[in-house]
């Protein structure tokens, strides 16, 4: 008799798809067809507690190769790996990442088999939930494990195809990876399923009809080429599914000052109207080392909690000082640490980044330049670098924006005040992915909400060469964020750049950015200071776009597990 093992009890992963059976913590086919819907929803909590573990690394492979953060110095982390592209076969966050995911895979594909569609709604609905996860899944292996789809998906390689375990795992022989196509087409074929099954308008603690339409408008617009060279088909469709969850009525975008508050929000409050699926955690379970190792943990400290080591980029702050001084919402998220004199009073200062060179003169990297800045008899000012007086030139007084000749160079910096410095970094902390209820770093991973949906199709749209019906969408988001901030033309020679911005202001911290650079066939640059290696840029045919399936796995596989190169 088969059994299906509780992953949210005691399933582990000794190899890819090896599965402990341990009586104690597993259900007989028979015990979950004498009461379906019970132990259907006890099989499926288990695969979405496994989100959890899940959705830690998820982040980190998808935000930290990308350009919005930096860290203030090397660390002997396996997480490093992912910023400074020096990717390493034995990962041990890769290897939870590889192996919670087809926990998921095995466990949602045992209630697919076992579980019969058609038998009442509430069935239809679960089982619509094992088919969201599984697509979702694989597409999200994909992502990390396999090239950009404009590449050659069809001789690039995938993840392995292993929709559930045989009734015996005697001489078990799996197979090797499928082509990126291929897994595309089962993670499509999943969700579609799940689209059709899922019936009931849920919390966004869980997977619906409309969160199905969200991953496959994702999906698709991974598929739809570079801007130089579009899928059209795939642009449509992205655009189909995009405006099937707009129409479905069930989500709104946040107002403007309510999205400056959205990292506060679990996925179920109800202010919160836009977020379409995520990782639901709650302070029960978020032990105090989740408040310091969690994601958030990384990016500030909070009531006493987190290393507060990883920073917003020089570029990331760049972008939204665009719109002007502090006038874009998503400076809500961004929480710059500045010093106290004795009277608790900030020091006006002056902050530029400058170039780092050899002794030979060459370019090494940036750095953060920060001095208390002091006024000339003529009310002009200046600041002093080791003895030396430098005048500031003014650039735009109501932007608080100057400019210095420093070692024989014209920067320009702002006026500010004087920030905590970590080493010789400023700490810009990222709030985005902590305070949820006011409580730390505690953070419910969103995986899809609205404001995605309207960029897709402002990049969908673009490829399609309808720039009128791009910008009209790029402005639904741009303009919620930026009081009249909205563009007035969209254009063959600017949509590119305009809605990549775009998309990287709003989806900052979201596990995106790692991917989008490459998957449009861009090269991803990190001109800003850090120890990340600022003067190598990476394009999109860079070996190093694409993790490493951890070692452990390939050796435990039951079968050919191809590596990357």
């Amino acid at each position: 008799m088969k059994k299906i093992v509780i992953l949210i009890l005691s399933v582990t992963f000794l190899s890819s798809c090896e599965l402990d059976r341990e009586p104690f913590s597993s259900y007989t086919e028979d015990k979950i067809l004498a009461d379906k819907e019970a132990s259907v929803n006890v099989l499926l909590n288990g695969c979405y507690a496994q989100l959890k573990g899940w959705s830690d690394v998820m982040h980190r492979i998808g935000e930290y190769p990308g350009d919005n953060v930096m860290i203030r110095g090397t660390s002997t982390d396996s997480f490093y790996s992912f910023i400074s592209y020096q990717h390493i076969p034995n990962n041990d966050r890769l290897s939870v990442f590889w192996n919670n995911s087809y926990k998921i895979i095995s466990q949602s594909s045992d209630l697919i088999k076992i579980i019969k569609e058609g038998e009442s709604t509430q069935i239809d609905q679960k089982l619509g939930e094992a088919y969201y996860l599984r697509g979702m899944i694989y597409f999200y292996l994909t992502r990390a494990y396999g090239r950009p789809y404009y590449d050659a998906p069809e001789t690039n390689l995938g993840v392995p195809i292993v929709n559930g375990m045989p009734n015996s795992i005697d001489n078990l022989q799996l197979p090797d990876r499928a082509t990126v196509k291929a897994t595309y087409e089962q993670a499509i074929i999943d969700l579609k399923k799940g689209e059709a099954l899922m019936n009931e308008n849920i919390n966004a603690a869980y997977a619906t009809k409309e969160a199905a339409q969200a991953m496959l408008s994702r999906v698709y617009l991974y598929m739809s080429g570079t801007y130089q060279n579009p899928n059209q088909q795939y642009a449509d469709l992205s655009i189909e599914y995009s405006n099937k969850v707009i129409n479905s009525g069930r989500y709104t975008l946040l107002s403007r000052s309510e999205f400056m508050k959205y990292n506060t929000y679990a996925p179920d409050d109800s202010p919160q109207t836009e977020t379409i699926f995520a990782v639901k955690r709650v302070a029960s379970e978020f032990s105090g080392e989740d408040h310091f190792y969690g994601v958030g943990g990384m990016y500030a400290n909070i009531q006493g909690q987190g290393w507060g080591e990883m920073y917003a980029s020089g570029e990331y702050l760049d972008l939204l000082r665009k719109a002007g001084k502090k006038n874009d919402a998503r400076w809500a998220f961004i929480d710059p640490q500045y010093t106290m004199d004795a009277s608790n009073k900030k020091t006006e200062a002056f902050r530029f980044i400058y170039d780092l060179k050899d002794n030979s003169g060459i370019q090494t990297g940036y750095n953060y330049l920060q001095q208390p800045l002091e006024k000339n008899s003529d009310g002009s000012f200046f600041i002093t670098i080791a003895n030396v007086r430098y005048n500031l030139t003014v650039v735009d007084a109501a932007e608080n924006s100057y400019s210095i000749n420093y070692e024989g160079k014209t920067y320009v910096g702002e006026k500010d005040y004087m920030m905590l410095l970590n080493r010789v970094y400023p700490m810009f902390y990222v709030t985005k992915c902590s305070l949820q209820n006011n409580d730390s770093h505690l953070h419910s991973p969103i995986i899809s909400r609205l404001g995605e949906m309207y960029l897709n199709l402002a990049e969908a749209y673009a490829k399609k060469g309808d720039y009128q019906n791009a910008r009209t969408n790029l402005n639904i988001i741009r303009e919620r964020a930026i009081v009249g901030g909205g563009y007035s033309s969209l254009t063959t020679a600017n949509a590119a750049q305009l809605i990549d911005e775009e998309r990287q202001l709003e989806l900052a911290f979201e596990a995106h950015r790692g991917y989008d650079v490459y998957r449009n066939g861009q090269t991803m640059t990190r001109h800003y200071p850090g120890p990340h290696t600022p003067m190598v840029d990476y394009p999109a045919s860079s070996l190093r776009v694409v993790q490493y399936i951890p070692q452990s796995e390939i050796n435990a596989y039951p079968g050919t597990l191809t590596q990357n190169p």
